[in-house]
């Protein structure tokens, strides 16, 4: 089993500590200064009072943006398997 790393984030002006695998280091990094990032921007437009609302508003954000994406991989899959069933088909009739 890999040995974990301990890693520290901030998010909202908090700090997290993680203990994460150490290939995850750079994507965890990542998302969290994305996070970051995105509350910035809703303080920014928004007249927000309280980090707990750009924290949810963030949290909803990224889930729509995960569900888009897993909506999209699941109909290029479904693609996929109807090509791949398509061209059986035709090397079976070949054969």
């Amino acid at each position: 089993m890999a040995k974990k790393k301990r890693v520290i984030v901030s998010i909202a002006d908090r700090e997290y500590p993680l203990n994460i695998l150490p290939e995850e280091e750079d994507n965890v990094k990542e998302i969290a200064l994305k996070i970051e990032t995105l509350i910035k921007q809703f303080e920014k437009n928004y007249a927000v009072k309280d980090k707990q609302d750009v924290l949810a508003m963030s949290t909803l954000q990224f889930a729509s943006q995960l569900d888009k994406f897993s909506k999209d991989s699941d109909v290029e899959i479904e693609f996929t398997k109807e090509k791949l069933n398509a061209l059986n088909a035709l090397i079976t009739q070949v054969i």
